[in-house]
């Protein structure tokens, strides 16, 4: 199994001083996260993309390829790339220069977007919401497979064999599908032979299983290879030396930023009872001691036979230390027992 982290780069005030860290301040931290990642000894490191202020990175090639001359092995991905309101050749490019930047280790994390705001800024109809991604999706992945390309569709302007570049140092860029729980998602990611990262930020995990089964079963009646399917899971968490400590520390930013989101979406805002339901063994949020997240992550592992895990740690702002502890934590602790089981288990 894999072991990575994802991150939309929020920039939230301080829960206990209410203060804002200056954008520039909050991009040396995330740099800071990357190279610790690498270092460490994480697989991925994955950095989504939005256009509202409470995220700060908008472009997450851009930040990916700083990333790429700072790191060693570490993959570099968006998590996610909003396919739907870009342009699939410019995807593309960028992606391959953080590819050759990195001399092979980037990825594309696609989605459709669960923030609607790239949508209007660059012109695009919110009822052509799927549309917009099956098609930009099937573009992206002739880019990845063709040199040059003839192709025409509804969305974007005819291409009449013209070749695109750079090409990435990989023979084919990685290309995964993430999904937050919608069948036609998950049909289509399997489909394709895509690698599909489902999202499960609430409610019992066991509970995506029906998912990730019409995952695994499309894949194999599209007659792709069972040996090559992968699978990660994305949860949000944290990592602590003690559990209540962590727990304490976690519950301010997480509270506050899915209590906005709440506001948003309908949702009920977040309150203690509730969080520590999610902190349960069968719950959805891994925050806790180091031996706690094993046991979790080991749990979902039997739930899904995911190949790849992703933490999701910064919700909300937290002390920079305390996040390069928690990386520090999965990254030397969590991930060599969780593999040492899996290893016994074979």
């Amino acid at each position: 199994m894999e072991f990575g982290i994802t991150t939309f780069v929020e920039n939230t005030p301080d829960p206990t001083t209410g203060k804002l860290l200056s954008p520039y301040e909050r991009m040396s931290n995330l740099m800071e996260e990357i190279e610790l990642a690498d270092q460490v000894g994480l697989d991925v490191f994955a950095v989504g993309e939005h256009h509202r202020p409470d995220y700060i990175v908008s472009s997450p090639a851009v930040v990916l390829a700083a990333a790429a001359v700072k790191t060693k092995t570490i993959k570099l991905s968006s998590g996610v790339t909003v396919l739907s309101s870009d342009d699939p050749v410019r995807v593309f490019q960028d992606f391959a220069h953080v590819d050759l930047l990195s001399k092979g280790r980037a990825e594309i994390m696609a989605g459709r977007g669960s923030f609607i705001e790239s949508f209007p800024l660059f012109g695009n109809d919110l009822k052509d919401y799927d549309t917009l991604f099956s098609e930009k999706l099937e573009l992206l992945i002739q880019l990845n497979k063709s040199e040059k390309i003839t192709w025409e569709g509804k969305h974007r302007p005819s291409i009449d064999n013209r070749g695109v570049y750079p090409r990435p140092y990989q023979k084919e860029l990685p290309i995964w599908v993430a999904v937050g729980g919608t069948p036609q998602s998950v049909v289509r990611a399997a489909t394709y032979g895509l690698p599909m990262a489902l999202a499960i930020i609430g409610g019992e995990p066991a509970r995506f299983v029906p998912f990730t089964n019409l995952y695994k079963e499309t894949y194999k009646k599209a007659g792709h290879d069972p040996s090559k399917l992968q699978l990660a899971i994305n949860s949000h968490g944290f990592i602590g030396d003690d559990s209540q400590k962590a727990a304490e520390e976690y519950y301010g930013p997480y509270a506050y930023v899915m209590s906005k989101l709440g506001r948003e979406r309908g949702w009920s805002p977040m309150n203690r009872e509730h969080y520590e339901l999610m902190r349960s063994p069968e719950g959805s949020l891994f925050v806790g001691s180091p031996q706690q997240v094993i046991d979790k992550i080991l749990y979902n592992h039997e739930l899904f036979g995911n190949t790849r895990f992703l933490l999701h740690m910064s919700v909300g702002t937290l002390p920079h230390a305390s996040v390069l502890r928690a990386i520090e934590l999965l990254g030397t602790v969590v991930a060599p027992a969780v593999k040492k089981a899996l290893e016994k288990a074979t």
